[in-house]
């Protein structure tokens, strides 16, 4: 029994011991004067809220961190608001605090919500962060959302990061102009780097070796463009105390690596997702190379020259793709090689990884998982667990054995729309994961593959970076409405409560939703989203929305109701459209030519107006998306390739719709010109086959939209408006009551 109690002595003695954060990450303290990031975090201030600025005080100590957590505290001295803070950070995320609790104001992608009273209340309070780190992005996040943006876009979001207290996330621009010096030092010629990077789109995948060639090449004002940005975006981050993750070598190398290292011990990868051999495949250089550590080093060190470091660096070998060997010697020796690669250049370094890989579970079972994740000194591995609302896997992991983790909200896959998300889970299992048997959580963070969307779930989660227990749901979502709005209704109220119950109350393990009818690829056999919730709720949750626009006066009507209006009028529809679709189904099987043709008839219908509903709306609008991609080129040939690159990713993703749909959205222009015409397309087919009592062939018929609509729409020029048309309280309430007059049709 004494043997027994010093041996759980000695546990929690050296686990402790491990988990000494000075041991871990002492050498990641922000590097910036005080004063320095007091100045970018008055500048973060001054941007949200003007000439109300002069209310605030900012004071940066760093040294009131407790156990290395970040603080900040707020009171109210005379006529001024003081926020004395351990980082910029903190300090920007203790006057979001403010303005969110005391003065119920809310700041988001859709749109801003503030309205201060001409004298601030009083207040007297600190708040201690729950964990290290607070960890923002995806590595596909840069593809899917950032891609396109010019600084202006890149200031708004490193200043909501600060105000959501994020002091850890990607920064992963200016990398290709970095790998091609390090490819023309080895011998390749500038044809052969152009033919391996991606086009703008598509980087995150060829970052990872999953594809190379398709959408690029790339252009030299490309690589300045990127440059020139990833500087302003690392200054910004530093003076705020955002801790940039930096790039590393994975092993992934173009095809012409042969011709200057023919002996080197390379493997083609297999392809990705059937891309064509002219755009899948790269090779991985063998980690017992004597060239890996070469490469690697050569790279790291030609990006730290230009960009400095903060010691975290995310490479990840084998997204979605298996190692060559499942050899659990050859597991270790590509994890000490990356990392040496790394420790070489930097050796503070600390290399960050995205669990992902982990759930291809027919290859990496636990022995291999340990054998890789054990390959290199413990607390040198940043372990992020990708989805752990939904499928955790520190629990089976034992805390990836004894390696830092951060506990990961994912939620979106490919940027897509559609209302979403598990709120319970967030409520409930940050907390279980703190307090797991020897939990080596170090931090908390938001990985979606794209963001402008379901901002609710984003922000429950981000008051988990401060909440000591989980919040009463029921309230939580009432005052998210009342700050969102800035207006005290009990019809949005309703609203959201609905929307809780429903589809903010997943608690299955699905990982992807968005199978929408509307934005598949149209074909007899078409499998939905199964539901969770009711219909009615959502349709409840958009009649008091409604309800809600008849009395909140003109001049209190803010951008985000009509965001939300918008995105729930759309869910609606797309939920009509599951039903109808059934009714058309059944209608072609039975062989009920006038119910085919009414059902057909009221689908197109829909779609039209759904695309008049999301027209109304700026945040919903095709022309954002092309239109920015266009205004960064400059040439006219460079303006057309990024039109494509955006045009494919959205609808075919790849050359012959490889992932055709996976990123599809709810946008007006798209709806118009690709959804619909699919649509007519299949639905003429459906009523030609009844008519003349012919066999209906989906071969046929997706080759016909493939080559009319989807490859069409892929290729084209034409311009779409980045303005709104229209009122959306008014076009949603004439949808809602046509919807309405319908029934559902069976014989």
């Amino acid at each position: 029994m004494i043997l027994l109690f010093f041996l759980l002595l000695f546990k929690s003695i050296a686990a402790s011991d491990f988990f000494s954060y000075d041991n871990l990450y002492g050498h990641l303290r922000p590097k910036i004067q005080p004063q320095d990031s007091e100045h970018a975090v008055r500048g973060v201030i001054q941007r949200l809220i003007g000439e109300r600025a002069r209310s605030f005080e900012v004071k940066i100590v760093p040294k009131i961190k407790s156990n290395h957590r970040d603080v900040f505290s707020v009171r109210k001295i005379d006529d001024y608001v003081v926020i004395t803070a351990s980082s910029g950070v903190a300090a920007a995320w203790g006057f979001h605090y403010y303005l969110k609790e005391f003065l119920n104001c809310h700041i988001s992608w859709d749109g801003d919500q503030i309205s201060l009273p001409e004298t601030l209340p009083d207040v007297d309070i600190k708040i201690v962060a729950n964990d290290w780190f607070r960890y923002y992005q995806n590595v596909c996040t840069t593809s899917y959302s950032f891609v396109w943006w010019d600084w202006e876009r890149w200031e708004r979001e490193i200043d909501w990061m600060a105000l959501n207290g994020f002091n850890l996330a990607l920064a992963f621009n200016g990398q290709e102009e970095i790998w091609r010096r390090v490819y023309l030092k080895l011998g390749l010629t500038d044809k052969e780097i152009g033919e391996h990077f991606a086009g703008p789109a598509f980087l995150s995948w060829n970052r990872m070796g999953n594809l190379r060639g398709w959408g690029g090449s790339l252009s030299k004002s490309w690589h300045e463009r990127s440059v020139n940005l990833q500087k302003r975006i690392l200054r910004r981050m530093r003076e705020l105390g955002i801790t940039p993750v930096l790039p590393a070598f994975a092993g992934h190398v173009p095809r012409a690596f042969t011709r200057i290292f023919p002996s080197a011990n390379l493997t083609l990868l297999p392809d990705w997702c059937d891309f064509p051999d002219q755009y899948c495949c790269p090779y991985i250089l063998a980690p017992d190379d004597p060239t890996f550590n070469n490469v690697g080093s050569l790279f790291l060190n030609e990006y730290i020259q230009e960009f400095g470091t903060d010691h975290i660096y995310n490479c990840d070998p084998f997204n979605e793709m298996l190692p060559s060997s499942g050899d659990l010697d050859y597991l270790q020796r590509i994890g000490r090689s990356i990392y040496e690669s790394i420790n070489s250049t930097d050796p503070h370094g600390i290399w960050m990884l995205q669990s992902w890989t982990f759930l291809q579970t027919e290859f990496w079972s636990l022995n291999r998982s340990q054998s890789f994740l054990t390959s290199i000194p413990t607390g040198k591995f940043l372990v992020l667990d990708l989805q752990a609302e939904i499928n955790p896997q520190y629990t089976i992991m034992d805390s990836f054995f004894g390696q830092p983790f951060i506990w990961c909200m994912l939620h979106n896959f490919g940027g897509t729309l559609g209302l979403h998300g598990s709120s319970d889970f967030i409520n409930n299992n940050i907390f279980e994961a703190r307090e797991f048997d020897n939990s080596t959580l170090v931090g908390v963070g938001i990985t979606p593959e794209g963001i402008n969307q379901n901002y609710v779930i984003y922000d429950l989660l981000m008051d988990m970076f401060w909440r000591k227990e989980p919040a009463n749901l029921t309230e939580w979502f009432s005052n998210y409405a009342r700050r969102r709005y800035g207006i005290q209704n009990i019809h949005t109220q309703n609203a959201w409560n609905l929307l809780k119950q429903s589809v903010y109350n997943y608690t299955g393990d699905e990982a992807q939703h968005g199978k929408y009818t509307v934005v598949q690829h149209p074909r007899l056999n078409m499998a939905s989203d199964d539901l969770w919730y009711s219909e009615t709720d959502v349709y409840d949750a958009w009649t008091e929305l409604l309800q809600a626009s008849s009395e909140i006066p003109e001049r209190l009507m803010t951008e985000t109701f009509l965001v939300d209006l918008v995105d729930v009028t759309r869910q609606a529809l797309q939920l009509k459209a599951n039903e109808l679709f059934i009714d058309i189904y059944d209608a072609y099987v039975e062989g009920n030519l006038t119910a085919l043709r009414k059902k057909s008839a009221t689908f197109l219908e829909l779609l039209d107006g759904l695309e008049t509903i999301l027209a109304s709306n700026r945040k919903f609008l095709l022309g954002n998306w092309i239109n920015s991609a266009k205004r960064i080129a400059t040439t006219p040939l460079e303006e057309k390739i990024f039109e494509r690159n955006a045009r494919n990713q959205i609808t075919l993703w790849g050359p012959n719709g490889e992932i055709r749909d996976y990123a599809n959205k709810q946008w007006s222009g798209l709806v118009k010109d690709y959804y619909k015409p699919r649509w007519e397309i299949f639905l003429s087919a459906l009523n030609d086959s009844l008519t003349t009592k012919t066999p209906f062939y989906q071969k046929k018929v997706s080759n016909k939209i493939f080559s009319d609509v989807e490859e069409h729409f892929s290729y084209s020029y034409f311009n779409y408006p980045d303005h709104p048309i229209g009122n959306s309280i008014a076009i949603s309430r004439r949808i809602k009551k046509k919807l309405g007059q319908l029934k559902r049709f069976k014989n």
